[in-house]
Formats: C-alpha cells, structure tokens, sequence
C-alpha cells in the first residue's frame, strides 16, 4: 500500500473515532441534561423529603378547678437555659464539638453562678438522639439568673432562652390525692422523628381525665443537613389546647377537712346525699404534688416513698379498714327488712354477750339492761347487735350488704379504688378453707372480723341512709350538677329507715349519745361512731370512725371520717365532724343556702 493510501486510511479512522467520541460526549450531555433538568424536581422533592424532621408539640394542659372557680391545677412558664448544638459545631470528630458545647456550659455558670449538671455523655446523647432540638442545660431559672446572663454582656453563641410549661398546683397539699399529679409522657408516635417535653397524668383526676386535659398535640417540620443538623422549620400543623375541667369539689370544704384531720393518719368524704357529688375528700397525711412537676428528684421521691406514714396512699378511697359499729344501721336494716325484727325488738344487755367459750364485750361494761333497736344504735350495743346478727344470719346480712355496695367499687372517676370485702360462708370456704360459724356472724354484725371498707364506702352508705335508699355514684365532677349517677334504688320501707334514722339521730342530739361532740348549733344532726381494734392482744389498736347527715329533715351533706390509732370514735372523731360541719354551715350561712 502507498503512503498516499495509508495517510488517508489513518485520516479516516481518526474521523470516525472523533465522530464516536462527539457522540458519545453528546449522549452523556443529554443524560446529564434530563437527570439533572427534567428530572431535578422530582430528586429534589425526594432530597427534601430524606432532609425532613417531624417534632411532635405539645399542647398547652387545660385548668382543673373547683366547683366555684377557684384554680387548682394550672401552668406556668418556666424558663430554661439551652443550647443549639447546630450552631457551636465544629470541624473535625464530634469531640471536638462536644469539648465547645461543655466550654459554653461552663461560661454560662460562671456568669450566673449555678454548678450545670449536664456531662459530656449527656451531650453524646443528645447529639445521637435529638441533635435538631435544643439541649437544655438549666430548668427553671428565675428572673434574677435571665437578668444576670442580660447584664452580663458576654456575647454567648448558641445559648437561647427556652420556653417550657410546668404544672404548677396552687393548693399545694390540700387537694392532692383529688388531684393527683403529671409527669413526663412516655411518647410512643412512629410518626414523629421528636418529642418536644409532654405532660402525661400520673394520677388522681390528671391520669383519670388525662385525654380531656391534654388536648392535642401539633407538630412542625426541621430541615436538617446530611450531619442532622437544624436549618429551618415550619409549622405544620396547630396543637390543640386541653379542656378545663370543673370539679365538684369546694375547696374551702376541702382545706378545712385537710386541716382537721392534720397529725393524723386516716381520711374523710363529705358528699351530697341528693346527687353523690363529692364536696371534699381527704387522706392524711398528704404530699405537695409540686414536687413532681416537671419531675420529682432522686432525693424527694426517695423522701416521700419511703416515709412510713405513706403519704401517697389514697386512704379515702384506697384504704381498707374494719368499719366497727358504723356498720351496725346496715345489720339493723338486713334484720328488719327480712323481717326476723322490728324496731321494737329488745334484747338484754348485761355488759357482755357469750357464745360458748367466746365473749364479746359491750363498751359498758354494767351493762344497758334490756334496750331496743333505737336505743341500741345510739348507744352502740354490741350485746344487742351480736344477738341481733344471729338471729338475722350471715346470709340476709350478706345479701342486704352486697346489693347495697359493700365489697364492690363505689365506680368514683379516681384511680385506685378498692372494693373491700364483704364475707360470707362461701367466702370463708374458698379463701380460708373452713366453716362459717355464729361467732363469725357476731363480728361482722358489729362490723369486726373479716369485714373491709373504705371511707367513701362508708359515705356512701350513710348518704343512701340519708336520702331514703337511693344509691349514687359518687363523683368529682358534674356535667348536669344537680342530676347524680343513680346505681340502685333499695327497697327499704319507711318503718326501717325511721328507727335507723331516728337512732342515729339520738346518737348525737341525745346527751347519752355516742356522738354527742359532733353537735352543733347550726343544725340537728345524725350520725353513728364506730371503733374497730386491730393488732395482737399484746398490741391491741383501735381505727376509729364517725359517720354522719345533716341536716336531719333535709339532708344536704354525708359524711365519713376515720383515723387510725385513735381512742373511740365519739372521742376522736365527734370533734373532727364538729369542727368541719360548723365550718360547713357557717359557709352556708354566708354564701347563701347550698354549698
């Protein structure tokens, strides 16, 4: 082959590999273009997506109040000092920007002199689980530490003031087992990326009606880089404040039974026979729910859940006792409404009853001669009602018992209740695998034994008592007030509930009465005293109880109160029913009929 022709045969292959190489330059431009212009949109929505950070927001907590508006549950702006690890990041290993985040730290405290209580693994922990969101490092600084870090001039990157809403209870321990408390909400939300600090009821009416309270929380968006840190946010949808909630509960009524049983161990329920509305309702000791808002520290929960008083206990409505001789109206309506007795029914009492080799005492120990029913409630006869019980049988007064609510929950809208017990023959053979005996039957015809109740129990019952048999829910708050939650209707007939009424009467208007240091001038009374013994021989104890309704013609109040470790019940707690109820009809007097 020539040179002419070798030439061109070069000359043409280098045009076509030139050709190739336009071509496939020009293939590669076009790729480029569509990717990056036609098809930008489209990876750019799916970058923003993959950038995107939901945060779940709180709403602001509705109010608890009283039945007059007066507030009991409320928030407050607690203001903290934070830090936005985005804004002190720094080249290099996260060391480095952990190492500048704690010298902040420590120029903050040197500014406003509190020690900070955040460490390096706090920090770490932050900036692996929630990086976009503020560190907090002080909760709760006063105005004095935010005018201190103003004044101080030194210019702090990245240090903000963060806003925060804490529960805040202005009764402090007046209402606490009502109220209850919150803590921090455990959030468990597949929807959300973050949790901005919630409030979440951890007991009484905040856990109860916890829903209602908290409202709805919003949200918002966070743009984050590929390291998780913040550069924008939007607001992607509103929380919803929580609804207040008004409960029947009077405070004035609650600080004065509070203030009656102080130095005592035990609990009251004050509640309107008509409606089952619960006015007041105390245990003592109480705690101030303050301290667990926002959260309870190491030092105070390890104070108050160790104290041997156990201050958390919700007597009221978690505290079961032997009711002693406040059960004795419940024996005298088993005995008369199945018709073995009647209110003339008289037994003799010479200070003791014996059944075989068991005596049971009567507190007056000469004795009260032959006495009726009447007679017998006011003047708390064991003898009496021992030989009443037998006579009646533990089945009638089981049966009279249980359908009128002794051994089931009460059903009041607070957490904790318990049921009691009311035993019987069948009881007693499944959980103790022996027979029922008489002398079973005369303990629990005094309310002794193997008996059980709360304080709200026992309200309840003497408010059915008062307002002629009908059993209500009792309740803390009230969509209609006047109209109760109706659970039963019992059948006592007009004769029964005379001569129970009428002995209980006696047993604080009477001058022999049991109660008779429960009087007051404002208004006639009824009531009955009970003092059950706990303990070993050795160490015999008394719980001792008052249950009362007043006014007698017209009831608008019922009441139970009980205190442990006490001397009797007309001694121990007649006084505490005189106190409370004057202070009660004194408001009365004051505001107008009807509390």
């Amino acid at each position: 082959m020539s040179s002419i022709e070798r030439s061109d045969s070069e000359l043409l292959r280098i045009r076509l590999i030139f050709v190739v190489m336009v071509s496939a330059f020009a293939f590669l431009a076009l790729a480029l273009m569509r990717e990056q212009v036609f098809h930008a949109s489209q990876y750019r929505h799916s970058s923003e997506r993959q950038s995107m950070r939901r945060v779940r927001v709180s709403a602001e907590r509705g109010r608890i109040l009283d039945r007059n508006g007066v507030c009991l549950a409320d928030n407050r702006p607690s203001f903290c000092i934070a830090v936005y690890v985005e804004e002190l990041r720094q080249p290099g290993r996260w060391k480095r920007t952990v190492k500048k985040v704690m010298d902040v730290l420590d120029e903050i405290e040197g500014v406003i002199g509190l020690e900070k209580e955040l460490t390096e693994e706090d920090v770490y922990k932050h900036i692996r689980k929630k990086l976009p969101l503020p560190l907090v490092a002080w909760r709760d600084v006063d105005q004095r530490i935010l005018a201190r870090m103003a004044e101080s001039g030194k210019v702090l990157p990245g240090v903000d003031i963060y806003y925060e809403p804490v529960r805040v209870y202005p009764a402090h321990k007046y209402a606490a087992h009502v109220i209850g408390y919150v803590g921090r909400a455990d959030i468990d939300e597949e929807n959300y990326h973050f949790y901005l600090p919630e409030m979440d009821g951890r007991r009484g009416i905040e856990r109860v009606y916890n829903e209602q309270l908290a409202g709805e929380a919003g949200g918002k968006l966070l743009r984050v880089d590929a390291s998780g840190f913040r550069h924008d946010e939007t607001r992607e949808k509103e929380a919803v404040a929580g609804r207040d909630l008004v409960l029947t509960i009077d405070l004035h009524i609650q600080r004065a039974l509070t203030k009656a049983l102080e130095g005592n161990r035990g609990a009251a329920v004050l509640m309107d026979p008509r409606n089952g509305n619960v006015l007041a309702l105390v245990s003592a000791p109480s705690f101030n729910p303050n301290l667990f808002s926002p959260a309870i520290s190491a030092k105070d929960w390890k104070s108050i859940n160790g104290d041997p008083e156990v201050p958390l206990l919700n007597r009221a409505v978690a505290g079961l006792y032997a009711p002693g001789s406040t059960f004795k109206p419940m024996t005298a309506i088993a005995a008369m409404e199945t018709g073995v007795a009647s209110g003339v029914t008289h037994y003799n009492c010479p200070g003791y009853f014996k059944l075989g080799n068991v005596t049971f005492r009567c507190w007056k120990k000469s004795g009260h001669g032959n006495i009726g029913m009447q007679k017998a409630i006011e003047q708390s006869c064991n003898a009496y009602f021992c030989q009443l019980g037998i006579k009646c049988g533990i089945e009638r007064i089981y049966t009279a018992s249980d359908f009128c609510g002794f051994g089931h929950i009460t059903g009041i809208d607070l957490d904790g209740e318990k049921q009691g017990l009311m035993p019987n023959d069948a009881w007693k053979r499944k959980a103790l695998r022996d027979g029922w005996r008489q002398g079973d039957t005369c303990n629990i015809s005094i309310g002794q034994g193997a008996i059980l109740a709360t304080p709200l129990q026992m309200a309840v019952f003497t408010a059915a008592i008062a307002n002629g048999g009908n059993v209500f829910r009792p309740r803390l708050t009230a969509q209609i007030p006047d109209q109760g939650d109706l659970l039963r209707r019992m059948t006592w007939s007009p004769a029964t509930l005379q001569v129970v009424r009428a002995g209980m009467r006696d047993v604080i208007q009477a001058d022999t009465g049991t109660g008779k240091r429960a009087r007051i001038d404002a208004a006639e009374m009824a009531g009955k005293t009970g003092t059950a013994e706990y303990g070993s021989r050795e160490n015999r104890k008394n719980n001792t109880w008052m249950t009362v309704f007043a006014p007698y013609d017209n009831p608008r109040y019922a009441m139970a109160v009980i205190v442990q470790d006490g001397d009797s019940g007309g001694r121990t707690c007649a006084p505490i029913v005189n106190e409370v109820m004057s202070e009660v009809f004194a408001r009365e007097e004051g505001a107008g009929r009807g509390i």
